[in-house]
């Protein structure tokens, strides 16, 4: 019995070692191109006009929902992808959108959030999760309140992993509500990074090359430790902890 309790310790701190390389490499190369290409966080956010800013949360709330049903619809159509697979096809949609500034990144901004939301549950699917479950869904918009590439709050980051939301009837809505404003602020430094006709392709397909990368990796560290819990039978919070003592 000592035996199978010593390898079953020893296959979870294997695990979070795993994950903890995914947390560490969640931004990797590409957050030194964005910055050259656009600045910091804050100096991106400043270069988007006004009207922009001020409504960036409600659109990005109303992108949430749009995304949540087009990424469900086309799992039922197209099967999950290899994680490079959805990096590409979202690199090559924010080219796209940042080819003609600020008005075609406006208009490929709800189709990415989708992809976004799409790659996350193929993430779940390959922790071992059914992405069609409610729960396995509200974790999937859960994902996207981590702190953005671009942010150094590591702390923030894994505040996020050891939150517990109870399941209600409308919890979904307080839960696209309580993480749009966070969003909002990184699909903002995307927008401002794009808002450059031409010169906005290449950073439109930077910023969702990162992004893609970034939230698909800090997926498989929030759907491994929900699986290692269950697997390990070891408390959640303290996997948490575990986690973060190896950052």
């Amino acid at each position: 019995m000592q035996d199978v309790v010593l390898v079953e310790k020893l296959d979870a701190e294997a695990e979070l070692d795993r994950l903890a390389g995914y947390y560490r490499t969640a931004g990797g190369p590409g957050i030194k191109l964005l910055n050259n290409l656009g600045g910091s966080a804050e100096s991106l956010l400043e270069q988007l006009p006004e009207p922009i800013r001020q409504g960036l949360t409600g659109a990005t709330e109303q992108a949430l929902w749009l995304a949540m049903h087009a990424a469900e619809g086309s799992r039922r159509a197209v099967p999950d992808q290899h994680p490079w697979v959805n990096t590409a096809v979202t690199t090559a949609m924010g080219a796209a959108g940042g080819l003609g500034g600020m008005s075609t990144a406006l208009m490929e901004l709800p189709a990415t959030t989708a992809m976004l939301l799409r790659a996350i549950q193929g993430a779940a699917a390959r922790e071992g999760f059914d992405p069609s479950e409610d729960g396995v869904k509200f974790d999937c918009v859960r994902v996207l309140s981590a702190a953005g590439p671009l942010s150094n709050d590591d702390g923030a980051d894994l505040g996020f992993f050891s939150v517990r939301l109870t399941l209600t009837g409308p919890a979904m809505q307080k839960l696209i509500a309580a993480v749009a404003p966070r969003l909002s602020v990184v699909l903002g430094q995307k927008l401002a990074a794009q808002s450059v006709p031409v010169l906005g392709a290449i950073a439109g397909g930077g910023t969702n090359y990162v992004y893609t990368r970034y939230y698909q990796q800090i997926a498989r560290v929030h759907f491994g430790l929900r699986r290692l819990a269950v697997d390990a039978d070891i408390p959640h919070d303290e996997l948490v902890r575990k986690l973060a003592a190896r950052m």
